[in-house]
């Protein structure tokens, strides 16, 4: 394996982002590999799953590239107040890594997303608002709408952050940043992508994964669900993306799924 820390510009955030690449060490006649994008939690940037996990160990016999790109505290999320991060993650960083790395497949169902809390809340939106892109998403310990709960309830400083990033509370709903809406949205579609979640059962955030995983199935979303003893906390990440790993080999080796006709 490769490990790469690459500085870039990015024209849609207009400044320069840093990210943490592996990459397979390719020398056979086997050219292209798919990718993993691995997102961050709220409290940290592009260099966390590389200091407090053994990432690049897990994925060394995968023939996986996995991508850490740094978003800031912008939630994957078009702000409402400030960045573009959603599209910047979306858009302009699969064709930024897919032009520096030649060995990236193009593929839909080479493409993967993944992410902690706040990441694994833009996996779920990254996924579901642009499932011609990733054909599967793992969230671990998601921030499902943690955000609207402090739009509600916040009355200290915060707050203003809060809203620059999804506007008013009552904005929320139906909106490109709910998760439900966005599920309900992309079932209709009919072209949706396997899903992964899971939740320490000591996790604040536990509910409303919960609520998360009952709308899902309800949709008929491909989606393998898991709790177990566990709060908000490295230790159990460290666990989990070894088996969010393990649940993309699965994938992988299944046939591709045909669209489905929307009704």
């Amino acid at each position: 394996m490769a490990l790469m820390h690459v500085d870039f510009f990015s024209d849609v955030l207009g400044m320069c982002m840093q990210m943490d690449v592996i990459l397979p060490q390719k020398t056979g006649a086997e050219r292209t590999y798919p990718t993993l994008y691995l997102l961050h939690g709220m409290s940290d940037d592009h260099t966390v799953w590389q200091r407090k996990t053994s990432i690049e160990r897990y994925v060394s016999e995968r023939n996986l590239a996995v991508v850490m790109p740094s978003t800031h505290l912008g939630w994957y999320t078009d702000m409402a107040y400030g960045l573009p991060y959603f599209t910047y993650i979306t858009q302009e960083l699969p064709a930024i890594c897919r032009g520096f790395f030649r060995g990236m497949s193009e593929k839909r169902e080479d493409t993967y997303i993944a992410g902690l809390s706040m990441g694994g809340y833009g996996a779920l939106k990254a996924a579901l608002s642009c499932p011609e892109t990733y054909c599967a998403a793992a969230a671990l310990s998601a921030a499902i709408d943690v955000f609207i709960r402090a739009l509600r309830e916040d009355k200290n400083s915060r707050n203003h952050y809060w809203e620059s990033v999804f506007g008013k509370v009552e904005q929320v709903p139906g909106s490109e940043n709910d998760l439900f809406a966005l599920a309900e949205r992309c079932a209709k579609g009919g072209l949706t992508p396997a899903l992964y979640q899971w939740c320490g059962t000591e996790d604040d955030l536990l509910d409303e994964n919960r609520r998360m995983r009952d709308a899902l199935l309800k949709l008929g979303y491909s989606l393998e669900y898991g709790e177990s003893p566990g709060s908000h906390a490295w230790e159990y990440w460290d666990a989990e993306i070894r088996a969010v790993l393990d649940w993309i080999d699965r994938l992988r080796q299944r046939p591709a799924p045909e669209k489905r006709r929307a009704e």
